[in-house]
C-alpha cells in the first residue's frame, strides 16, 4: 500500500460529505443537558432571592425576640390569652414607630448632620467599629442614591487608547477659562464589579454622545455586554449585515488572508 495516501485530501473524508453522524444517545443527551442547564438559569435567581430574604427574616428575628421576651416577663402578660402573638405584634409596632421617628428626624439637612456628627464622634473612638461603620455608612449611601442623580449620561470615549471605545458615565464637569472648553469627568466601571473602575477626565468635544440609560448601562455592565439594549442589538444586526455585504465582494483568497 501506498503511504502517501494518508496525505491525499479527500482519501480518508467521511463519505457523508465530511459530516461525522452523532449516535442517538449523544444528541438526547446533549439536548437534556442543554434544557436542564437553561431551566437552572431561570431558576438561580429565584433561588438567591429566597435564601436572602430568608436570612433577612432571621436577622429581624434574632432582633426581635429579646423584645418579646421583655414583654412577656412583665406581670400578668404572660397570663392573657394569646399572648405571644400580642407581644410579637407590641414589638414589631415598636420598631416601626421608632424607625419612623428616627427617618423624620435625618429627613431634615439639620437633622441628618446632627446625627451623623453623633454616631461618628461615639463609633470613631472605637479602632475597628469604626471602620467598619464608616465602610458600611458608605456602602449604604451608595445603594440609597439614586442612579440618574449619581451619573448625568452615559457617553463613549477612546480609552485606554485612541479607536479603542469604552463606556463612561459622566460624573459632572466643570468649565475651563484659559482654554474655553467644557471638561467631563468620567467614571469608567470595570465589568463586572461597576463599584470600581478608572476616572477619566476628558474635553466635552471629544466624547460620542449615546441614548443609553444610566439603567441600561449598569445593565451592560453587570453583564459584561450580554445583556444589551434593544438600540445596540439593531446595531449588531446592521453591523453583521454589512460584514456579511463585505465578505460577499471580496474572492475566497482575500477572505482567507483576512481571517489570518
Amino acid at each position: 500500500m501506498d503511504d502517501t495516501s494518508q496525505d491525499r485530501p479527500g482519501v480518508n473524508a467521511p463519505k457523508d460529505g465530511g459530516t461525522e453522524k452523532v449516535p442517538a444517545f449523544r444528541k438526547v443527551e446533549r439536548h437534556f443537558w442543554r434544557r436542564m442547564s437553561r431551566g437552572l438559569l431561570v431558576i438561580i435567581p429565584l433561588l438567591v432571592t429566597i435564601l436572602i430574604l430568608r436570612y433577612l427574616v432571621v436577622i429581624l428575628e434574632n432582633l426581635i425576640r429579646p423584645v418579646t421576651t421583655l414583654i412577656l416577663e412583665i406581670p400578668y402578660i404572660g397570663h392573657i390569652p394569646a399572648s405571644t402573638p400580642i407581644a410579637w405584634l407590641i414589638a414589631v409596632s415598636g420598631i416601626l414607630v421608632f424607625l419612623y421617628v428616627l427617618g423624620w428626624i435625618v429627613t431634615g439637612e439639620r437633622g441628618q448632620r446632627s446625627v451623623k456628627v453623633a454616631l461618628n464622634s461615639v463609633l470613631d473612638r472605637i479602632p475597628v467599629v469604626g471602620k467598619i461603620y464608616t465602610v458600611a455608612n458608605q456602602a449604604t449611601e451608595a445603594i440609597s442614591t439614586p442612579m440618574s442623580s449619581q451619573y448625568s449620561r452615559v457617553v463613549f470615549l477612546d480609552w485606554p487608547r485612541e479607536g479603542v471605545r469604552a463606556m463612561g458615565l459622566v460624573t459632572g464637569q466643570y468649565y475651563v477659562p484659559n482654554e474655553d472648553r467644557v471638561m467631563l469627568t468620567i467614571y469608567i466601571a470595570t465589568v463586572p464589579n461597576p463599584t470600581s473602575g478608572m476616572l477619566a477626565i476628558i474635553p466635552e468635544d471629544e466624547v460620542v454622545e449615546t441614548d443609553i440609560s444610566v439603567e441600561d448601562a449598569m445593565k451592560i455592565i453587570f453583564s459584561g455586554g450580554i445583556v444589551l439594549p434593544d438600540m445596540m442589538q439593531v446595531g449588531d444586526q446592521v453591523a453583521f449585515a454589512h460584514r456579511d455585504r463585505e465578505l460577499d465582494r471580496v474572492s475566497p483568497e482575500e477572505e482567507i488572508v483576512r481571517s489570518k
